[in-house]
């Protein structure tokens, strides 16, 4: 079975994806970290997250594989934390916008799905490009205000509400307007929208379409 959620940045996929793998006792896998590993190794090594080429040639000369835990690795190396920082988030957009990774990384997604037998995946196209046969399709949805509070608040940084809530309705432009498998819903998804929800209400919410449809 294969469940995929899609999603702006900081609506909760990651965490809701988590919580629902754990229910149904399928893997987690987090598609957005894939990029974020590209993204970090470029860094490492000095490249221009512009170049397509260049950034693509890192993507293919990576091994990126998860642990037990659905925390992505690279060439055995943890990714956690380093993908989560500040500088790798400025710069994912730009290297998941590439054509050319993407050509890269969506294979290897796809083989990590059927090498586990079932996964809830969470990302910007796992609906509408990974996944288009997904058994169940979420778009997770929550307003880029909701959002930037979250995340200031996960932070402890209330002060920083106002910088994260330009920065997040940056990502977004980025996100919905790239040439490459743009953030979209997909037509056969379900839409959640988290503004009033907390993440146990959220999979709750999808628990509901999963188990109705079941019972059909």
């Amino acid at each position: 079975m294969i469940l995929a959620i899609d999603g702006p940045a900081g609506a909760g996929k990651s965490t809701v994806a988590k919580q629902l793998a754990r229910e149904l006792g399928l893997t987690f896998l987090d598609t957005g970290a894939m990029y974020r590993a590209v993204t970090w190794i470029a860094l490492e090594r000095g490249v221009d997250v512009h170049d397509e080429a260049a950034c693509a040639a890192v993507a293919r000369s990576m091994r990126i594989d998860f642990d037990d835990q659905g925390r992505v690795r690279v060439d055995g190396r943890p990714g956690e934390p380093r993908i989560r920082a500040e500088d790798v988030t400025a710069a994912v957009s730009h290297v998941a916008a590439h054509p050319a990774v993407r050509r890269v990384v969506v294979p290897m997604q796809r083989e990590e799905a059927r090498r586990r037998g079932g996964v809830v995946a969470e990302g910007r196209d796992v609906g509408s490009v990974v996944f288009p046969a997904a058994d169940f399709k979420f778009y997770l949805d929550a307003s880029p205000e909701v959002r930037a509070e979250r995340r200031a608040r996960e932070l402890g940084r209330p002060d920083l509400y106002g910088e994260i809530l330009l920065a997040m309705r940056e990502r977004d432009r980025l996100d919905t307007t790239r040439a490459d498998s743009p953030l979209v819903r997909a037509d056969d998804a379900f839409l959640v929208d988290s503004d009033a929800l907390d993440a146990a209400g959220v999979v709750r919410a999808m628990l509901l379409c999963v188990r109705a449809r079941a019972r059909a």
